[in-house]
């Protein structure tokens, strides 16, 4: 039939989703209430589509459960254009004498049913059958035929929406839950701000973020109260721009008390009729670490600047000196490029340590370590485990690869039986480090000094802030494996005081010098630097613990890297000596 493939119809009835659903007691009551209406021995809510005829209800019968829609009394009664459709007497109508309700075992004689209307279709009826004919049928009962029709119509429009709602509250509840775990995840702290009000419901991310406890009440201006004095403007301001443009509220603040800084942002979600905002939603995030992090990378670019610097001047002057000294393109290019491999060598050392300093064990280590493999016992290193700043770090690598180069062309590894002595200590608040070289043969103090030399003694000297001292001297008397013997040996020496700070100054890790008056350095035991704010046990350079770490680096047991901690009475970083 025509009535049973319109297109709208099916939609609706695809939508409710009630065919085939389980049974239902208040459809139950409709059938059987029609049934005592008519005295009928049956009484159906049926559902058509374009194949079937479905049955919700059935009074009378149990095992009916659906049939062919093209033997469906109902489909007569959707195809009518009356409010209802009455079969007196079956037999007597061509339509339905060869119908197998009819000829069949139920024998059904008299139909009567009103059509079920849900969001304007027609979609199945509620009828009465019964296996007597009636001529007659009380105008009452037809009326109350249609009125249980109307609210079995009425009665599935509103399951379907108790079914969406509750569909929807499940879903609006997995959101939420959803929500509320990627805001704590993300410890994003949210709020709505009840404008009229004053009233703030916010998560607990939110209450953390301002120091409000799980039962207090929160409100904006407690909020605000709580908020920098300083920021508080700035967040009022971009609150009334949010009023009044409709923009965005965004702000960057701190919490009163504390080191917290938060990003927050809004928007209004409501309006009253006069336009005036009655409801703003937001989150707040905790950027706390990233201001942080930005202030760390502009003290770092100052830091690097700083160095950069230094770092130029120091290869200009190992220039100048180089090219001086050695007027051959040829012997400049292989001395230059030498001091430039050191130099490349310890900045490598820098950026593995985030450029907090390096240890002096892995400069020499740096600079001497393939040597000894070649020439094993050639040489005594020992010394306390001490932590260079990146200038000193840079100076002290071309310090020992000056010495250590001189050493093999005109020192102590020139010939088989020559020994090199590298010792250093903390002295005064300074570090001081001794080179010194002895061989059987003879050493004779050159005509004039090399460029290496120079190199330290003029430049590396003042890049440095330190003094350096030269000498060659003759010694009469050597002991060697607990014997007493005489000997004629030489010995030339290095002796390096490295940065000892001027008199009424101190200096820092970060390499910054200031006054010892100034507030910052408020005591030797607790003293905090006025640039980077690290604090440290003294001002300065820290004397030596009475723990110190001395090795003897021969051969191959020479390390690359040197990784174990000193011990410190600060807070210096790693548990390394500060210096």
């Amino acid at each position: 039939m025509a009535a049973l493939e319109d297109v709208a119809r099916r939609e609706v009835l695809e939508d409710l989703g009630i065919m085939d659903s389980s049974p239902d007691p208040d459809f139950d009551r409709l059938t059987a209430v029609a049934a005592r209406v008519f005295g009928a021995k049956y009484a159906l809510v049926s559902l058509l589509d374009e194949r079937r005829q479905w049955f919700k209800s059935c009074f009378g019968v149990s095992e009916l459960e659906e049939t062919p829609v093209d033997i469906a009394f109902c489909a007569h009664t959707l195809a009518a254009e009356t409010d209802h459709f009455i079969v007196p007497d079956m037999l007597k109508d061509e339509r339905f004498v060869s119908n197998p309700f009819v000829t069949g075992d139920f024998r059904i004689r008299f139909y009567a049913g009103a059509p079920i209307v849900v969001q304007g279709q027609r979609l199945g009826t509620l009828c009465v059958l019964d296996v007597a004919p009636r001529e007659h049928v009380d105008g009452d009962q037809i009326d109350q035929l249609k009125d249980l029709a109307a609210v079995a119509g009425a009665l599935i429009g509103l399951k379907n929406e108790a079914l969406v709602r509750a569909r929807t509250a499940a879903d609006l509840m997995r959101e939420e839950w959803r929500h509320a775990l990627t805001l704590e995840a993300g410890k994003v702290g949210s709020w709505v701000w009840d404008v009229k009000t004053g009233a703030v419901d916010c998560n607990e991310t939110f209450r953390e973020m301002y120091g409000f406890a799980a039962n207090d009440d929160v409100t904006m201006d407690r909020v605000l109260q709580r908020t920098a004095e300083d920021d508080r403007a700035a967040m009022q301001g971009s609150i009334e721009g949010a009023f009044e443009r409709g923009d965005d509220h965004v702000a960057e603040l701190r919490v009163s008390d504390s080191q917290r800084w938060l990003m927050t942002r809004g928007r209004v979600y409501q309006r009253d009729a006069a336009g005036a905002p009655t409801l703003m939603m937001g989150v707040a995030l905790d950027i706390s670490a990233s201001k942080r992090s930005a202030d760390q990378t502009r003290l770092l670019l100052r830091e690097l600047n700083h160095r950069v610097k230094n770092t130029l001047a120091m290869i200009q002057s190992v220039a100048r000196q180089t090219i001086r000294q050695t007027p051959d393109p040829a012997a400049f290019m292989e001395a230059f490029s030498g001091r430039l491999r050191t130099l490349s060598d310890a900045h490598v050392l820098l950026a593995d340590n985030d450029w907090r300093g390096i240890r002096l064990y892995e400069i020499i280590a740096s600079e001497l370590g393939p040597d000894f493999i070649k020439a094993p016992d050639r040489a005594d290193v020992q010394g306390p485990d001490v932590l260079l700043p990146a200038d000193h770090a840079l100076g002290l690598g071309l310090i020992i690869h000056e010495l250590t180069t001189n050493a093999y062309k005109h020192g102590a590894w020139l010939g088989d039986s020559g020994l090199v002595s590298l010792h250093w200590s903390l002295v005064d608040g300074g570090l001081m480090m001794r080179w010194k070289e002895t061989d059987a043969s003879t050493l004779t103090k050159p005509e004039a000094s090399g460029l290496g030399i120079k190199l330290i003694e003029r430049s590396l000297a003042k890049v440095l802030d330190s003094s350096v001292e030269f000498s060659l001297t003759r010694m009469a008397y050597g002991r060697t494996s607990g014997c007493l013997c005489r000997q004629s040996r030489q010995s030339r020496s290095v002796s390096v005081a490295v940065a000892r700070p001027r008199q009424g100054e101190v200096r820092h890790s970060c390499q910054r010098r200031q006054s010892k008056d100034t507030p910052e350095a408020r005591s030797e035991d607790q003293w905090r630097c006025r640039y980077c704010r690290r604090r440290c046990n003294r001002a300065g350079f820290i004397a030596p613990t009475t723990r110190t770490l001395p090795l003897s680096l021969r051969g191959t047991d020479m390390p690359q890297k040197m990784n174990d901690k000193a011990e410190h009475e600060g807070a210096g970083r790693d548990g390394q000596r500060c210096i």
